[in-house]
C-alpha cells in the first residue's frame, strides 16, 4: 500500500489457518482531500509455497510532478508452522530518487538481515518473528483471522528492528465503493515516533483494509480508500442495502 499498514504471541502455536487468500485491491489515495493518486495491492503466488505481497502507488495531476514515477514495495515470503516468514524486501521510490532504495534478504539459518537501504549497507541480527514493512500487513491479517489480537510486532525497517504496537480501537460500520462492510479499527504506532497508522480492517474480506490512514502530529497526511477489488470465491459479498 506503500502506506505502511507488524512479535504477536511468539510461543503461542499458530492455530491452523488456510493459505493466504490471493487478491489484487486498488485504492484511491486522498492528500489534503485531493485526491493524489492511485495504490494498487497485490498478493500472488509465484511458485508452491513463495507468495509476493506488492504495492505499487502512481500519482496524478500536479502531484506527478513531485512523484513522476511509481513508487513500490514488494515481500517474497513464505508461510512456516502457521507463521508468516519474509525472505525478502524491496522499496523503489522511483530513478528520481534510487539513493533511497531499499533492498533486503532475511537469511533465517544465519540469523541476519543482509542488503542495502539507501546508501547504507545493512547487516544486522535477526530475530524470531521479525516481519518486513510489507509481510507485516499479511501477518496482522493472518492473526485476526485465527482469532488473536496481536499488540504487537517487531519489525525491520531499512537498518534495524523496532516494535510497532497495535491497538484495537473498535468496531466501524463503513460505506465504501464496494458496499457497506463491518470493520475492525486498528491503530499501529512506534514508541518513539509521531505518526500513527489507522486501519480499518474488513473480517468478511480476510480482514483486508478497505480504508486506511497516516497522521503525523495528530495532522491526516493521506488516506487510501478501497475502490476496486478482485473478486475472489471464498471472500462474502456485503448484505445487500
Amino acid at each position: 500500500m506503500c502506506a505502511r499498514l507488524p512479535a504477536a504471541a511468539l510461543d503461542e502455536p499458530a492455530s491452523a489457518a488456510p493459505a493466504p487468500r490471493l487478491f489484487t485491491a486498488v485504492y484511491t489515495l486522498e492528500w489534503h482531500g485531493l485526491t493524489a493518486g492511485y495504490s494498487t495491492l497485490s498478493l500472488t503466488e509465484p511458485m508452491p509455497g513463495r507468495y509476493v505481497y506488492m504495492s505499487v502507488s502512481r500519482a496524478r495531476g500536479l502531484v506527478r510532478l513531485v512523484f513522476p514515477e511509481p513508487i513500490s514495495e514488494r515481500s517474497t515470503f513464505r508461510i512456516e508452522n502457521g507463521r508468516v516468514v519474509p525472505l525478502e524486501y524491496q522499496e523503489d521510490d522511483g530513478a528520481s530518487r534510487r539513493n533511497q532504495n531499499v533492498a533486503l534478504k532475511f537469511d533465517w539459518n544465519a540469523r541476519e538481515v543482509r542488503g542495502i537501504a539507501g546508501t547504507k549497507s545493512v547487516q544486522q541480527p535477526l530475530e524470531k518473528g521479525t516481519q518486513d514493512p510489507m509481510s507485516v500487513q499479511i501477518a496482522l491479517m493472518r492473526e485476526l483471522a485465527a482469532g488473536r489480537s496481536p499488540t504487537h510486532f517487531l519489525l525491520f525497517d531499512k537498518t534495524e528492528t523496532a516494535e510497532y504496537h497495535y491497538t484495537r480501537e473498535g468496531n466501524v460500520a463503513l460505506d465504501t465503493a464496494l458496499g457497506r462492510y463491518d470493520t475492525i479499527v486498528y491503530r499501529s504506532d512506534r514508541p518513539d515516533s509521531d505518526r500513527v497508522m489507522r486501519f480499518w480492517l474488513a473480517p468478511t474480506l480476510g480482514f483486508l483494509p478497505v480504508q486506511a490512514e497516516r497522521r503525523r502530529r495528530g495532522k491526516k497526511e493521506f488516506e487510501l480508500y478501497i475502490r476496486k477489488l478482485t473478486p475472489q470465491a471464498d471472500m462474502v459479498s456485503p448484505p445487500q442495502t
